[in-house]
């Protein structure tokens, strides 16, 4: 059961980062380091609900925001990976969070690696998202199409409810609460922003990068089709200190299907960092 002091916190507040950038976001202080939550495309903040709620109920310091182009945040006029990467540095500035352990989601990931390549963190919680080939075939034409005015049909009366049971088939309270609050979008923005990781590739864009040096967790669904286990056990292997737990009956939203399996795996992973006395960092320093 949710209390209203979290539901609040969740509304969260815009922040003006820069000229021309507002971000929605939620921030509750605790102790480091601080789990930062970054959500997949089509996304928002309230993707990662669950596991916010639950790393604010032990005591930690949380941020969750809106991507630009996503949510309540503005848009930007261009979009990139490194504009998602500088303006997240920003934002831990501006709460003066140091080497976060990073919670990611689908397109989230990407930009959690290419943060962790240029900048400290303590750790990374990559959930059903990769460094490369992360679009199947269908997406970008289906993207495409819901750019150029598909997105329309999702106003239509009962179409969501029908896209809901599509995509998932879970039926419990926690997915009834994900597809109220991350509703299909129906603004051209938001299909504008997956364009930036239909190529993307960490390997060709850091062929030297030092991020192996990171802990990892890999979260996968065995009925992803998306983030396969082999995708899992591949983005695993880059870390020297890595874990990957597979869920057999989960798919793409495995962090809201499966959340009670999935906040246990993060609760004893950053408990088991917390033993460790060595100082990690990935940035480049």
């Amino acid at each position: 059961m949710m209390n209203d002091s979290v539901q609040d916190a969740l509304r969260g507040s815009m922040i003006r980062l820069r000229q021309g950038v507002n971000l929605q976001v939620c921030h509750s202080p605790g102790s480091t380091p601080a789990i930062v939550f970054l959500h997949g495309g089509t996304g928002n903040r309230f993707n990662l609900r669950v596991q916010y709620e639950f790393a604010r109920n032990q005591g930690w310091e949380v941020l969750a925001y809106d991507l630009a182009g996503h949510g309540q945040s503005s848009a930007y006029s261009r979009y990139s990976i490194d504009r998602h990467r500088r303006d997240l540095k920003r934002l831990l500035q501006h709460f003066n969070i140091e080497s976060p352990i990073l919670c990611c989601h689908s397109y989230g990931v990407p930009i959690g690696l290419e943060f962790a390549h240029h900048y400290s963190v303590s750790g990374i919680i990559a959930i059903a998202g990769g460094a490369h080939n992360l679009a199947p075939w269908w997406e970008i034409p289906l993207m495409k199409f819901m750019g150029w005015g598909g997105r329309y049909i999702f106003k239509l009366p009962g179409v969501q409810l029908l896209s809901n049971r599509v995509t998932t088939s879970y039926s419990h309270a926690t997915i009834a609460r994900f597809f109220r609050e991350c509703p299909v979008p129906t603004d051209f923005q938001t299909y504008k922003a997956l364009e930036i990781f239909w190529n993307y590739s960490f390997f060709s864009r850091n062929p030297s990068s030092k991020i192996s040096q990171v802990p990892v967790l890999v979260i996968s669904g065995d009925k992803d089709p998306t983030f396969t286990l082999e995708m899992g056990d591949e983005l695993a292997s880059m870390f020297a200190d890595r874990s990957h737990l597979h869920l057999k009956n989960a798919g793409h939203l495995v962090m809201a299907e499966c959340s009670e399996l999935v906040n246990a795996a993060i609760g004893d992973w950053v408990k088991k960092l917390a033993t460790n006395t060595t100082d990690v960092t990935g940035g480049l320093l």
